[in-house]
């Protein structure tokens, strides 16, 4: 039985399916076969066009991010934390030594419904609250941590450690991870996608600099929602677009941080 939290998994699900069906944005099949099956029932705003269209830009951007690394660094162990039931071990075609998609025990139980391990690929269930878990990686002088849609359930605490456990695990890390700002989380209490499948948002922040230790430094934001993914869109679509998820207000929501060592 999921919790509520991890019910949230399936409105990144549909709008990655939903832009993939549509030929925009991103192209992602598995998406479209496990909403199909899955067929989640989400209601308001979680199941908004406009929300689709954030979430394969933000999936998008994410995937470009991570093909880059993983073309610098080949060798690399990918860890993406928070996977839910999402395929970037398959749209992101780069090499990688070995990948860890990471979720709590009850949404790999349906993930593995869909995707089979080998010797390059794992699923674990463990908590992004704890850090234990870690020591099960293949160690390695290079990582690739990947934090999509997780890190506004967790807490600052439970960032830094896991930010701590990855430096000692692992030589080189490069980190992505998306945030809500302390202003998207005093918003989500009365307006938010996610309350539509019952959970709630504790955490966000626009100061980078917190999660930073002696080894993980601060690189610099990614654009979430790039003109090139934009003008994907067309006519009254890409304009709303543009001023209601791509403006000034919108990027004082959510940011993407990135973090190497």
């Amino acid at each position: 039985m999921m919790k509520n939290e991890s019910k949230t998994l399936y409105i990144p699900l549909y709008g990655k399916a939903l832009v993939s069906r549509k030929g925009i944005i991103l192209s992602d099949k598995k998406a479209e076969e496990i909403w199909g099956k899955e067929s989640f029932l989400l209601k308001g705003k979680s199941r908004s066009k406009w929300l689709a269209y954030f979430m394969g830009m933000r999936a998008a951007v994410i995937d470009g991010w991570v093909s880059k690394k993983l073309e610098e660094s080949p060798e690399s162990v990918v860890i993406h934390v928070g996977c839910g039931l999402d395929s970037r071990i398959e749209r992101v075609k780069a090499p990688c030594s070995v990948w860890y998609d990471v979720d709590l025990p009850e949404v790999i139980a349906v993930r593995k419904e869909y995707f089979s391990e080998d010797e390059k690929y794992r699923m674990l269930g463990a908590s992004a609250m704890e850090t234990n878990w870690v020591k099960e990686l293949t160690k390695a002088e290079n990582a690739v941590l990947v934090l999509e849609g997780v890190s506004m359930y967790l807490s600052e605490k439970a960032i830094k450690n896991l930010f701590e456990a990855m430096s000692e695990k692992f030589g080189k890390v490069k980190i992505v991870m998306d945030v809500y700002t302390e202003l998207a989380v005093k918003m989500s209490k009365y307006k938010n996608p996610i309350k539509d499948v019952g959970a709630g948002a504790t955490f966000g922040t626009s100061e980078h600099g917190i999660f930073e230790n002696e080894k993980i430094r601060f690189c610099g934001e990614l654009c979430m929602t790039p003109d090139g993914m934009i003008n994907e869109l067309s006519g009254f679509e890409k304009a709303f677009f543009k001023k209601m998820f791509a403006g000034k207000f919108a990027k004082k929501l959510y940011k993407i941080f990135t973090y190497e060592n």
